[in-house]
């Protein structure tokens, strides 16, 4: 495999779920992220490294053709055209393998081989035929509060020519880290009279402190305390639209994860959110008082059942 290992830069084998591929991005991107490093340039290099790691292996089609071609990057490869034994002059013709890996289709590169295809008319060989313009990619940072709610970017894009374009981007609500949306047009200028490419903007959700997204599902860890797990209790709970008040069981262990229905992310297609599920997690206090010491044996003796009874045989 040529160029960079995503795998390594990830710390993942070959062989990992999409599941171990997210885990090892949030801890890494939690490491490196240019909040927590400000003015690190190597600590910004390595976050862009594992984001660009990321967004490759987190998408299916994209991961199978980087585990079939190795990482081309921005490799340009240079194809030999003409009639094959004609003896003629013979053109030379650039093909781009972008920054995804993504090359022509095969029936360009037949065409580029070849000539025209069945059911198409001839090209003069070194003519430049008309061509759709390259697309062409953008990368925007967004909090996870505004991939839930949408917002808009203006964002100035850097065109083939040198120059910038400056351009207003609607991320929707509920967009997920490195989709693609696409604006049409919005590339760069077609060859030969083709129509332009299109521009696609990647967006990079940040690490949130609070909150793991799964999906259309988020994830938090409550901490509550014993009186509160053993005796049941109504505690704050924050979601990306404000606080809301959650009823804790009596009894409640620590791990118990309560499901709060519709309060996830929104789905991009269709009506309704995802859900919000919360851990608890019982603190319990590390320096007791002697009273507090004394009311917790009195509980402990008062309590005749041993938890472990049954579980080790």
């Amino acid at each position: 495999m040529n160029g960079k290992d995503y795998y390594k830069i990830l710390g993942i084998s070959r062989g990992a779920t999409d599941k171990e591929i997210r885990k090892a991005y949030r801890r890494l991107a939690r490491k490196f992220h240019p909040d927590v490093n400000p003015g690190d340039k190597d600590a910004e290099r390595k976050f862009k490294e594992i984001s660009e790691a990321y967004e490759v292996l987190s998408d299916k089609d994209k991961r199978a053709k980087y585990d079939q071609f190795g990482h081309l990057g921005d490799t340009w490869r240079r194809v030999q055209t003409g009639a094959p034994g004609a003896g003629g002059p013979q053109a030379w013709r650039t093909v781009d393998f972008d920054a995804t890996g993504e090359a022509p289709g095969f029936g360009d590169l037949f065409e580029m081989f070849f000539g025209a295809g069945p059911g198409r008319a001839g090209t003069r060989v070194g003519a430049p035929p008309a061509a759709k313009g390259q697309d062409l990619r953008h990368e925007v940072e967004i909090t996870l509060e505004e991939a839930a709610n949408g917002t808009q970017r203006t964002v100035m894009v850097a065109m083939p020519d040198g120059k910038n374009r400056r351009l207003d981007v609607k991320l929707p609500a509920g967009v997920r880290d490195s989709a693609r949306v696409r604006l049409a047009g919005e590339g760069a200028p077609g060859i030969g009279g083709g129509p332009p490419g299109d521009l696609y903007v990647i967006p990079r959700i940040r690490p949130h402190r609070l909150f793991e997204r799964e999906g259309d599902d988020l994830h938090i860890e409550v901490p509550v305390t014993f009186g509160e797990a053993a005796l049941g209790a109504e505690v704050k709970v924050p979601t990306p639209w404000g606080d809301v008040t959650v009823t804790i069981p009596a009894g409640s262990s620590s791990g118990r994860r309560l499901r709060l229905s519709g309060m996830g992310m929104p789905h991009l297609r269709g009506d309704g959110k995802g859900d919000m599920f919360v851990k608890l997690r019982v603190v319990v206090p590390k320096n007791l008082t002697e009273q507090e010491r004394g009311l917790v044996e009195q509980l402990q003796r008062s309590r005749s059942e041993d938890p472990r009874r049954g579980q080790w045989g």
